[in-house]
């Protein structure tokens, strides 16, 4: 017997039922981890009517923690249909089942006792739902039965974190319940954040590698579609977006007005920006061509100008950066090391009174060339390992050696060094250090995870949140950046709670 529907299918086979005068019954969830609970949720919804349709998140949608779902969208929909409770199923490919409630009309829509205080659904999705349910005459009833946590199985019963994430994690839930976590971030939007680095266009170009050419000792590829993501500081710009509602952004990019168009359609509306320009210099723009099918890069080509500003540029962007500072609660620095920012800017920024927090990162077009060292009294710096060696001129030293030494050198409060799937150490001025383990459940691209990093870790340490919580909230953050390509997706607050809130059950 066929239960697992598309819409047009679905829509019909209901609308057969209704004339039936069947009562139609709606359950929907992601139903990752089919256990107990749900059973006795089926068996509970198909007593208050008589056909029960079970809509499931599809992957895309799915936002429970990183790596999540377990089980594909085709798959938990196959399992679904061998309960016999269970009338019609449908793959939900919408973020919310609020426009399949328009579509299907159902009598009842079957929620589990943990919705019934709807203010306790942070995503306030259950109240969309509702309306949508009571629009179209119907009711919304709530099981009285026992809940069990998906995530909660996953996290304690199977081998989905190892060893060292699971001590982590028993240990981040011990201290902090969801409810501390959820009021800390909240504190974050009243902060004033204002920003500066220089803003990048990553371009990747994705195509068949044809092989080796003829004639020439060269690879080919056959160029196929190409995405455009923001990258550099205004990829940053959005990651704060979400979390404050109060952003100036201060950045370098060429005059040309396509690329122009794409930084300002690109940056989400409460970012309030300001452009500098250098004479003949271009809009950063870092292209990668991509092997379509392995997804792995195969050359970088950057467009760029990275020779300094010119004295009367310098003096007009050092007049904003002190517009700015007298009204702001936290510098933002992200240098990528194209000759935005001057020794003399940076001495200014080091200078302030106000939190600041700094990545200063090494590239193919820096490298050997762009330092830390003419910053000074950093309350926050996030570097990765490589960066942190090549700073030190030191291949084999111990990290923690190296980093407290940097400390004193910079006078620094706290250096975070990411070190990719090893994870991250968080080292204080008094020597105490803070080792968090990577969360990523797969490796999709590099790109922007220490931006994203440096924004949540940032944010957290302005408000003095604890510092391994902190560097728990900042490797979920980098956990998420590496799983897309490029800046593909931003990190959000909502979904961010609700990692957290799934990671910690």
């Amino acid at each position: 017997m066929k239960k697992i529907y598309q819409i047009d299918q679905l829509i019909k086979k209901i609308n057969f039922e209704k004339k039936k005068n069947k009562k139609i019954v709606h359950c929907h969830g992601v139903f990752d981890l089919v256990h107990v609970g749900h059973i006795k949720h089926f068996q509970e919804a198909k007593k208050v009517g008589d056909f029960l349709v079970v809509s499931i998140t599809s992957d895309k949608y799915v936002n429970k923690g990183l790596g999540r779902p377990i089980f594909s969208e085709n798959l938990r929909a196959e399992f679904l249909s061998s309960i016999s409770y269970i009338d019609a199923i449908y793959v939900n490919h919408q973020s919310t089942s609020e426009k399949l409630i328009t579509l299907i009309k159902p009598n009842v829509y079957f929620k589990g006792p943990d919705y019934k205080d709807n203010k306790k659904d942070r995503t306030k999705n259950i109240l969309k739902e509702t309306s949508s349910v009571k629009k179209h005459g119907g009711k919304i009833v709530y099981s009285n039965d026992i809940t069990f946590s998906s995530s909660n199985l996953i996290n304690n019963y199977f081998d989905y974190y190892d060893s060292n994430q699971k001590k982590f994690l028993n240990s981040i839930s011990k201290k902090y319940d969801f409810g501390f976590i959820f009021n800390k971030i909240d504190q974050l939007k009243k902060l004033k954040v204002l920003l500066i680095g220089e803003t990048i266009i990553d371009q990747y170009i994705f195509g068949e590698v044809l092989g080796k050419s003829g004639k020439e000792p060269h690879l080919v590829l056959k160029e196929g579609k190409k995405e455009n993501y923001l990258g550099g500081a205004a990829a940053i710009a959005n990651h704060l977006s979400t979390f404050c509602k109060e952003i100036n952004f201060l950045t370098f990019t060429g005059k040309e007005k396509d690329s122009l168009n794409f930084i300002k359609k690109s940056l989400k509306k409460n970012i309030k920006v300001k452009f500098f320009n250098k004479k003949n210099s271009p809009t950063i723009v870092k292209k990668r061509f991509i092997d379509e099918i392995t997804q792995n890069k195969l050359l970088g080509v950057y467009s760029l100008n990275d020779e300094k500003f010119k004295k009367n540029s310098e003096l007009k962007f050092i007049n904003y950066i002190r517009k700015y500072v007298s009204s702001c609660d936290l510098i933002l620095v992200s240098d990528y090391g194209h000759g935005f920012i001057s020794d003399k800017a940076a001495k200014i920024l080091s200078s302030t009174n106000k939190f600041f927090s700094l990545n200063a990162q090494v590239n193919a077009a820096n490298r050997g060339y762009h330092s830390l060292r003419k910053y000074r009294n950093i309350d926050n710096l996030i570097i990765n390992e490589n960066e942190l060696r090549h700073e030190m001129r030191d291949k084999i030293s111990d990290i923690e050696k190296m980093s407290i030494k940097l400390i004193k050198d910079l006078k620094i409060n706290k250096l975070t060094v990411t070190r990719g799937n090893s994870g991250a150490i968080l080292i204080e001025k008094n020597g105490k250090s803070i080792y968090s383990p990577a969360f990523a459940n797969k490796v999709v691209d590099k790109v922007g995870a220490g931006d994203a990093m440096l924004v949540i870790i940032s944010l957290c340490m302005k408000i003095k949140m604890p510092s391994d919580l902190a560097l728990f909230l900042g490797s979920l953050a980098g956990a998420t950046a590496v799983e897309n390509i490029g800046n593909s997706k931003f990190i959000n607050k909502n979904e961010l709670l609700r990692q957290i809130q799934f990671s910690i059950k």
